[in-house]
């Protein structure tokens, strides 16, 4: 498995992407597991994501093709957006999240963490666009935005990439360089800890609530990520 999401109203319901190709889902916490992959083609699954306001939609990456979404729980897929381009080439999402806030084009945004940064496009899949401030229509009519003032480290890939349900302007981010925070819906970020961070997810109603993997353990914040306390393993 190299991805997995968890349905928000459904327990016990996890979304996997397969590192050889196709997506499982599971309705009892992983115990077993059942194909959900009509439709999709054999390349890796890298990235996956439950949308924000339908939980039944899925969006599945594929390693070396594109963005794909199904609307029946994962029973048929199709392509909906190429690969972003960024730093002069097409990348792979490595980490996909659904932000419920309006995009100004009758929908909500997609977020993509990639190797080299971090992208978004409209659920309407018009283009991907850097993430700035203003609503999709906006950045279309003005064409290139300068640079955030703060943005991620550049060329850091973003293992991990998670908005709050509760607060979804508020977005977190699992990267080589530690935890990262944005309160904008990701135009400034700074880093809430240091470590090497592979993995984070965020309490369905309570944005200061985290799980992070940082340094090779289970680590859980309960204020936004300032302090941490290891997980024991049960």
């Amino acid at each position: 498995m190299l991805a997995l999401a968890t349905h928000p109203d459904r327990h016990g319901r996890i979304i996997a992407g397969l590192a050889t190709g196709g997506v499982a889902v599971s309705d009892d916490g992983g115990r077993s597991w059942k194909a959900r992959s009509g439709g999709l083609p054999g390349e890796a699954v890298t990235a996956i994501a439950v949308a924000a306001a339908q939980p039944d939609t899925l969006y599945a990456a594929l390693r070396g093709d594109g963005l794909w979404q199904s609307e029946d729980a994962g029973r048929s897929w199709a392509l909906v957006m190429d690969r972003p381009w960024l730093g002069h080439a097409e990348r792979d999402p490595m980490a996909l999240t659904s932000v419920d806030l309006a995009t100004g084009m009758g929908g909500i945004w997609i977020y993509a963490g990639t190797k080299v940064g971090l992208t978004r496009v409209p659920d309407c899949f018009c283009r991907w666009q850097d993430v700035q401030p203003g609503d999709a229509m906006e950045a279309l009519a003005s064409g290139a935005e300068p640079a955030p003032e703060a943005p991620l480290p550049p060329g850091e890939p973003i293992r991990a990439l998670v908005s709050a349900p509760s607060a979804p302007e508020t977005l977190y981010a699992a990267l080589p360089s530690g935890v990262w925070a944005s309160q904008d819906a990701g135009v400034a970020w700074s880093r809430v800890t240091a470590g090497h961070a592979v993995a984070v997810a965020v309490h369905p109603t309570d944005a200061t609530h985290l799980v992070a993997v940082i340094d090779g353990g289970l680590k859980q914040s309960r204020d936004g990520g300032t302090t941490w306390t290891a997980l024991a393993a049960e």
